[in-house]
This record gives C-alpha cells, structure tokens and sequence, in this order.
C-alpha cells in the first residue's frame, strides 16, 4: 500500500467570477522513499492540492474525492484530528520563510513547538532537541542564536530554519512547495541538496513543488505536470523529460532560456506559449489547455481527455500518461505550423 493515495481530488473556490474548480479530479499515489515533483504555471493548482493534503483549504473551498494517508481518509476529518497530523506525521516547508515563521517568538521557540504538542516534551527537552535540529540544518552558531527573531536572520537561514520545524517530529511525508523561492541561485542549491540529503536520511516520503523544471529534473523520481487544476501528464521524470508528449509540456521546456553558443550579436527571442492562462472560473469543458494549443481542435474544447498511455513504460504507478486526445497526430501538427 502507498504511504499516500490520492483519487479524483477536486476542490471548488469560491472567486469574484463565481465558483471556481481550482483542481480538476486528479490521482497519484507516493511511497515512502519517493519524491514526486509537481510543476506548472502559477494557478495551475500545484498549492492548493498541498493545502488539502494539509487539510489547510480555505474556509469556503469545497473539498471532494480521497485522501488516504497510511489507509487512513483525510478529507473531511474534523480540525482536531487534523491538528494531530500537521506537524507530525506531514511536515510542510512553505514558500515565503517571513510569513511561515512568526515574528514575536523566538526561532528556538518556534522549532521546540512541534515536539512539545506532539511529542510530549518538557521545555527543556524540547530546546535541546530544537538546537540539535538547527545544527543539523546549517544554522551557524546555533546555541547562541536560539533566542533570535526571524528578522535577525537571512532568507536562506529563514528556510534552513522552517526545514528545521516541519522535520521535527520526523514525519512520514514532507511537502516543499517552492522552497528555494526569493533566494539567489547558490544558496537555492543548498537548501535542495538539504531537503534530499534530509529526506534519503530519514525515509520520509516527499513532494516537491516548483515552476522549475531544472530543480524538477534534478530531485524527483516522478512528476506531474499541472494546468488549469488538472494533470496533463504525469510519469517518472526522466520519461516525461525526454518524450515530451502532452503539447503543453513541450511549451514549458522550449520557453526555457538556453544557454548555447551564439555567434557575436546574435539575438534569440525567447520561446512563449501563446495565449493567456484562462480565469479557473472560465475554464473549458474539455482539455483545459485546448484554447492555447496549436493543436487542437473541435473536439478538445468539449471533451475531456482520458490519460493516454505513452511509450513502451510499464504499468508501474500507471507508467508515463498524457491527457490529450491527439496524441498520435500532434507532433506531425505543431512541426508543420511552427
């Protein structure tokens, strides 16, 4: 049995355009030992299906499908229930560290708080587990900084400090949605190299969200690929990677920079997938993507797509799929029209 299962996950907003379904029905399960990616445009639902995991969703979203954790139901568990698994057995590293931590309490507080909820400790207890924490993840000169504020320190020690909190209890699954946001390339790499040595350390299972696909590439086993509140492919990564097979896929990876040789002047402008993302509320019937795809046609406004097998992959975990109903003809398509 997977650590965590997730089936048709849908999540209704409600918006100033009305309701909104801002995940479209989505499945994927996840081992223990097992980091799955999670990529797409922002709006695409890649934090929001993290919200739910954490039972987090805003007060008037409408929350529909299964969320098994270990064989146990997620959705709709009342607040306390989940209030003993946030923190314990699901740790989550937010995007932005100013606002994940609270600005009046000490970070030395801040770490201890987990293992005293959850685990019972004393309060000196939990200060030396807090400062082993913040030692392990690369905080300088813990001992005396224990009693400091978030503002007296860095983005990159702010995260280092977050990633400190949510592995506290030692949880069964940790979810990073955009981790290395705000923090320069360096620094980025540290903190991810963190997170895997961290996570490979303790056999926790992980979800990695990101826009980026190299950090996607470089950390995760599988991937989904997000957009309009659906997956529109998903399969190990190094599948997905080099097949490319769902046509808003191939604009992710063309409107990357390339960093090739150029001769002296030259300019290349860079890649664009056409269009605009459309409002959730506003959202086809059919392949969420079909209004911005060269190639689609009558059919893809008005029926959903089933996932397609692609390529000779087993059936492991479903293999490599893509939701689109042209799969076979579309290369032969966007070639002639690009």
């Amino acid at each position: 049995m997977p650590l965590l299962q997730v089936s048709n996950l849908r999540i209704r907003l409600q918006t100033h355009h009305g309701a909104a379904d801002a995940v479209r029905g989505i499945d994927f399960a996840l081992q223990r030992g097992e980091t799955l990616g999670l990529v797409g445009e922002s709006g695409c639902g890649k934090s929001i299906t993290a919200l739910a995991l954490m039972g987090l969703l805003p007060e008037a979203a409408q929350a529909s499908g299964s969320i098994l954790l270990d064989g146990q139901e997620l959705l709709g568990l009342d607040e306390r229930a989940l209030c003993r698994l946030r923190g314990n057995r699901i740790g989550m590293v937010f995007q932005e560290p100013m606002t994940a931590l609270n600005p009046v309490h000490t970070i030395g507080d801040q770490v201890a708080e987990p293992l005293r909820l959850h685990r019972g400790m004393d309060r000196a207890a939990a200060r030396r587990e807090a400062l082993a924490l913040l030692e392990r993840v690369g905080i300088a000169d813990a001992a005396r900084r224990l009693d400091a504020y978030p503002h007296q320190f860095s983005g990159g020690q702010r995260q280092r400090i977050t990633i400190a909190m949510a592995l506290a209890c030692g949880p069964d699954l940790l979810i990073a949605d955009e981790p290395t946001t705000a923090l320069d390339v360096t620094v980025q790499q540290q903190i991810l190299d963190l997170i895997s040595e961290l996570v490979a350390e303790r056999g926790m299972a992980l979800i990695l969200i990101s826009h980026d696909l190299g950090v996607i590439s470089q950390n995760a086993d599988r991937m989904l690929v997000m957009y309009g509140g659906s997956v529109v492919e998903s399969g190990p990564t190094q599948a997905v990677f080099s097949t490319m097979a769902h046509p808003y896929t191939r604009g992710l990876f063309a409107a990357r920079p390339q960093l090739t040789a150029r001769a002296p002047g030259e300019r290349r402008r860079l890649s664009t997938i056409p269009g605009t993302v459309p409002e959730l509320a506003d959202l086809p019937a059919g392949c969420p993507f079909a209004g911005r795809c060269g190639g689609a046609v009558a059919a893809c406004h008005t029926t959903a797509p089933p996932p397609v097998q692609v390529g000779t992959l087993g059936a492991v975990d479903g293999g490599h799929l893509a939701r689109c109903i042209r799969l076979d003809a579309l290369p032969a398509v966007l070639e002639e029209r690009a």
